[in-house]
């Protein structure tokens, strides 16, 4: 992959900041004219350095405070098994996030839920129901000292 100059890391470091931001006001901001600005912008898009735009959602205010990760051993690792395990975790909304894991554990997976109770019916009414789970670990966040979502891309 060729490296990011360093106006398209600016372009990236103020959009993981305010991706509302307008085209004119971002040309400003990083001193090019707003053409060469969204030309630059749509080239990111299009290579998939930029993957979306969001609004961060504050969990806490929308009744989705108690965040629950999960650590799953999987009873055994065949592509199939796997790629149901896969398939199912991409239709529950409350699992944010799934990753693969190296190392004697294979998913840790992030459940923003309403509060403990309602963890134990998610766990009992969808995440039994996944298939080739063997081994369930689960872990309350109770505080969060830090959260980010930006990556530092400067070279």
């Amino acid at each position: 992959m060729k490296p990011l100059d360093k106006i398209n890391q600016k372009i990236l470091d103020i959009l993981q900041d305010n991706s509302s931001i307008t085209n004119a006001e971002l040309a400003n901001r990083i001193g090019l004219a707003p053409a060469s600005t969204l030309e630059r912008v749509r080239k990111l898009e299009k290579t998939g350095i930029i993957k979306n735009y969001v609004a961060l959602v504050d969990g806490k205010k929308v009744g989705k405070g108690t965040i629950v990760y999960v650590i799953i051993n999987m009873a055994e690792h065949s592509i199939e098994t796997l790629n149901k395990f896969k398939e199912a975790v991409q239709e529950i909304p409350e699992i944010l996030e799934c990753h693969r894991l190296a190392g004697d554990r294979d998913f840790v997976l992030k459940i923003v839920t309403e509060d403990i109770k309602s963890y134990e019916s998610f766990s009992i009414e969808k995440m039994a129901k996944i298939p080739g789970i063997a081994r369930i670990n689960t872990y309350f966040v109770l505080s969060t000292p830090k959260e980010q979502t930006k990556i530092d891309i400067t070279l």
